[in-house]
């Protein structure tokens, strides 16, 4: 399969969050309990989030 532009574009996206969530997981061991719930409860409220986009790209919708 030929690799377009725009895949590699949106590939370029991916290894950005990637990045992203590595610095957050670097993170974690110093943040209070209460902080990770905020983070959690931010991240699942995001729109689109990762899961989302995800079982759209799944789903081809």
């Amino acid at each position: 399969m030929p690799v377009t532009g725009e895949l590699i574009r949106l590939q370029n996206y991916i290894d950005d969050i990637a990045t992203t969530l590595r610095k957050i997981s670097a993170t974690l061991p110093f943040m209070t309990e209460e902080e990770r719930k905020a983070l959690a409860e931010y991240m699942k409220k995001s729109d689109p989030n990762f899961t989302k986009v995800l079982e759209r790209l799944e789903s081809g919708k």
